[in-house]
């Protein structure tokens, strides 16, 4: 993603968290991809790093006050939200969520972003009881819905010593976001994206699943709209807001997931098959709950549809179909007999054995194979910067997939339609 700000003109704003130190490092992320970074600094952002840091990181003036008098007369935040390529909040507090999810502008970030049309990302970073707060996640939703991005926080070390979700996304992720949606490299295609587990009922109280979070899949979701896809996202039972920017059908079994799965299949261009489907669901569910006895309890169970080995057999001259293999041993050769069993285009292969990355964690690692033997080592890293390395691999495959009729039929449709 070298160079994808080069000439651009990216606004971070650094509210008041004790993660504002690390705006320092966005701020420079953000310049190594070629970005113009002006900074502006909430007053309780100024009481953790000082305008003098940030600029003579980045050689630009930093706006704390709104009444500032400018060099030249401009309305200064009228200028800057016309020349961003993106705005970027990172970190977020829960006041500054709150004030950008209800048009508060009593400082000069929040008048910014009433005034631009840029793309806008919030990265959020507090306390993790405070980032669960019903009033966070009702101010998060309100500006997902508005098409704000928002760079989800991961769980870690927080600064009280908790354990939690509330720790300010990776700068790599946060500069990822802001220089694919800057790039709009996937601008017409249609990407269809599958995430999270399936449950297979075993009576109507008990299922069979598995650990999957869908925080791959939705991090896809997410960064493929921000780069310009339209993108449908099939989801089983998942706790995660819904991404910004997509559609969203939610489905429980994996009969359910296949048949959403198999009827869009045709109109899009590639398939992100990131879902963890369950293998087996039971013969004969129990119409009423299993009551515990001290006996063994024998259940048969069936294999379920094989949604990416479909796909992979229905493909046509165009399509590109991602699939993922988590494996325990033997990694990498069970994903090359995954990739060459179900026609796959590329597969991503996770060793979900290891405690610092994979399956419910907000990080991920692993390999990214071709049919022609090229294998990709992707090191540990936040699963949205994991995402947007994939959708790097598809950046470039763009020429061969943008020939689609399907895709660009269905890209001109939404259009027509707005």
């Amino acid at each position: 993603m070298s160079e994808l700000l080069a000439g651009k003109t990216v606004v971070l704003g650094i509210t008041g968290s004790i993660a504002a130190y690390k705006g320092a490092e966005v701020a420079r992320r953000l310049m190594d991809l070629g970005a113009d970074v002006h900074v502006t600094l909430t007053q309780a952002g100024a009481r953790f790093i000082t305008p003098l840091t940030l600029r003579s990181l980045t050689g630009n003036p930093v706006t704390v006050d709104m009444f500032d008098e400018p060099e030249e007369w401009d309305i200064k935040h009228v200028s800057l939200a016309r020349r961003a390529a993106a705005v970027v909040v990172a970190p977020a507090s829960a006041n500054a969520i709150a004030k950008l999810a209800h048009g508060i502008a009593d400082e000069f970030i929040y008048t910014l972003a009433l005034a631009t049309r840029a793309p806008f990302f919030v990265a959020p970073a507090m306390n993790d009881n405070m980032y669960a707060h019903q009033a966070v996640q009702e101010n998060l939703a309100r500006l997902r819905a508005r098409g704000v991005h928002i760079i989800d926080p991961e769980t870690g070390r927080l600064a009280s010593g908790a354990v939690g979700q509330g720790r300010l996304a990776s700068p790599e992720a946060i500069a990822a976001a802001v220089a694919a949606a800057a790039s709009g490299d996937l601008q017409g295609l249609c990407l269809l994206v599958t995430a999270g587990p399936t449950q297979e009922p075993l009576d109507p109280v008990r299922f069979l699943s598995n650990r999957s979070s869908g925080k791959m899949g939705y991090a896809l979701a997410e960064a493929a709209a921000a780069r310009g896809a339209a993108v449908t996202l099939v989801s089983g039972p998942a706790s995660l807001p819904s991404p910004s920017g997509c559609e969203l059908v939610r489905v429980e079994t994996t009969g359910q997931m296949s048949e959403h799965v198999l009827t869009r299949f045709p109109e899009c261009d590639v398939l992100i098959a990131a879902a963890a489907p369950a293998d087996y669901a039971p013969i004969d569910p129990a119409p009423q709950k299993l009551k515990k006895t001290a006996e063994p309890l024998t259940v048969e169970l069936k294999p379920t549809a094989d949604i990416l080995a479909e796909c992979g057999r229905r493909k046509k001259p165009g399509q590109f179909v991602v699939g993922f293999a988590a494996e325990t041993e033997n990694l990498i050769a069970g994903a090359q007999e995954k990739l060459r069993s179900k026609n796959l285009d590329l597969i991503v292969a996770n060793d979900v054995s290891r405690s610092d990355a994979g399956i419910d964690s907000d990080r991920n690692a692993g390999h990214l194979l071709f049919p022609d033997g090229r294998d990709v080592e992707l090191p540990v890293m936040a699963k949205l910067a994991f995402a947007h390395r994939i959708l790097d691999v598809l950046a470039q495959e763009r020429g061969g997939l943008g020939d689609r009729e399907p895709g660009r039929t269905r890209a001109n449709t939404r259009e027509d339609a707005s």
